[in-house]
C-alpha cells in the first residue's frame, strides 16, 4: 500500500473520531439551546397569535396564526388600558427612581462612613429583605386605612401611598447590591476630592454617583420590573378603576370564566411587554457590569 493511501485511510478513520468528539463537547450545547430557545419562544408567539385572533378566546389560536386581525388592539381604545398604562408608568417610574436614590444612599453611607450601629444596620437590611412585602399587606392596608383619615393623600386608593409603599421596601436588596459597587471604587477619591475642598454632597453627586451608574442602572430596571408587574400590593391600596395598574385592570377581564376576554387579555400584554422591553434594552449595556461588579466583597 503507497503513502498516499495509507494518509487516506488514516484521515478517513479519524473523521468519525472527531465528529464524536465535537459532539461530545460542542454539539449537545447547540441541541440544548434549540430546545431552551423553542421553549422560550413559543410562549411569545401563542400570546401574539391570541392578540391577532377575532375571536377573543385562547381555543381558537391552537393553531398559531390561523386568523390575523386588529380587531383586539382596536377594542383597547374602549377600555380604561391607556389609563391603567399611564397609572403603572408613573408608579413604577417614581418607585424606580425612590428606589435608586434611597439606596445609593445608603449604600454609600455604609461604604464609606463608619459609626455605630453600622453592621447591625446591615444585618438588619439583610434579615428584612428575607422577608417579602406581601407578607406584610394586611398590616399594610391596616396601616394605609388609619393613616388616610389624618392625610387623604397616604391613604387608601392613592397612588402616592402605593409608591410609598414599594419605597418601604427598597432599601433591602438595592442596599446590599449597591453597597458591593460602591466598595470597588476606591476611596482614594474621596480624599483626593476633600482636600480640594469637596464636600460629601459634592464627592457623593459628582465623583462617586457616576462611577456607578451601571449598578444604577441594574437597580432602577429591576425596581420597575417589581412595581410594573405587581398585582397584590395594587390591588389592596387601590380600589378604584381610574386608579388601577395595569396587573390589577388587565385581571378583571379574565377573572370571570363565563365573561373572559382572553383576546384583549392578549394584545394588552403584547402592548404592556413593550415599556419593560424598551427599558431593558437601554440599559443592557449596564446590566452585567453592574450586576457582576456589586457581588465584589467590600
Amino acid at each position: 500500500m503507497s503513502t498516499a493511501t495509507q494518509a487516506l485511510t488514516t484521515t478517513g478513520a479519524r473523521a468519525p473520531q472527531r465528529r464524536e468528539r465535537w459532539w461530545r463537547e460542542i454539539g449537545w450545547r447547540y441541541v440544548v439551546a434549540v430546545f431552551v430557545l423553542a421553549y422560550a419562544v413559543f410562549p411569545l408567539l401563542y400570546i401574539v397569535s391570541a392578540s391577532l385572533n377575532p375571536r377573543g378566546s385562547l381555543a381558537g389560536s391552537s393553531a398559531l396564526f390561523s386568523a390575523i386581525s386588529g380587531a383586539n388592539y382596536a377594542a383597547l381604545g374602549g377600555t380604561h388600558f391607556w389609563t391603567w398604562m399611564g397609572n403603572t408608568l408613573l408608579i413604577g417610574g417614581a418607585a424606580s427612581v425612590g428606589a435608586v436614590l434611597m439606596g445609593a444612599s445608603a449604600a454609600y453611607s455604609f461604604s464609606r462612613f463608619r459609626f455605630a450601629g453600622r453592621r447591625a444596620g446591615l444585618t438588619s437590611l439583610l434579615v428584612i429583605q428575607m422577608f417579602p412585602q406581601t407578607v406584610a399587606f394586611v398590616a399594610v392596608f391596616l396601616m394605609l386605612l388609619t393613616l388616610g383619615e389624618v392625610v387623604p393623600a397616604l391613604g387608601i386608593n392613592s397612588k402616592l401611598a402605593l409608591i410609598c409603599v414599594y419605597l418601604g421596601g427598597a432599601l433591602g436588596a438595592n442596599t446590599f447590591l449597591m453597597y458591593g459597587f460602591f466598595n470597588s471604587i476606591p476611596i482614594e477619591l474621596d480624599e483626593s476630592a476633600k482636600i480640594d475642598g469637596a464636600t460629601h454632597a459634592q464627592i457623593f453627586w459628582r465623583i462617586v454617583m457616576p462611577l456607578v451608574t451601571p449598578v444604577l442602572a441594574v437597580v432602577a430596571l429591576l425596581a420597575f420590573i417589581s412595581a410594573f408587574g405587581d398585582f397584590v400590593l395594587a390591588k389592596i391600596v387601590l380600589t378604584s378603576e381610574e386608579n388601577w395598574t395595569l396587573a390589577v385592570g388587565m385581571y378583571q377581564w379574565v377573572s370571570n370564566q363565563l365573561t373572559s376576554r382572553w383576546g384583549l387579555f392578549a394584545a394588552g400584554s403584547v402592548l404592556a411587554a413593550l415599556p419593560v422591553l424598551v427599558l431593558f434594552l437601554a440599559l443592557q449595556r449596564y446590566i452585567v457590569g453592574g450586576l457582576t461588579a456589586g457581588s465584589v466583597k467590600g
